[in-house]
């Protein structure tokens, strides 16, 4: 009986942890998302600034 819930405990922290990082890894994939829209918005800021210039 030890044995089986000692199994129990592993799998659910082995699920916890990985349910976690599901969800940090969907978050990071926001972050990034924004962050790449900002590096475009800024992007082609410059390049319609450049052109104004020549």
């Amino acid at each position: 009986m030890n044995i089986a819930l000692i199994i129990i405990i592993v799998i659910a922290i082995i699920l916890a942890i990985v349910g976690g990082l599901s969800s940090a890894l969907n978050w990071l994939l926001w972050v990034a998302i924004i962050v790449g829209v900002i590096a475009l918005i800024a992007f082609l800021f410059r390049v319609l600034s450049g052109n104004r210039n020549t």
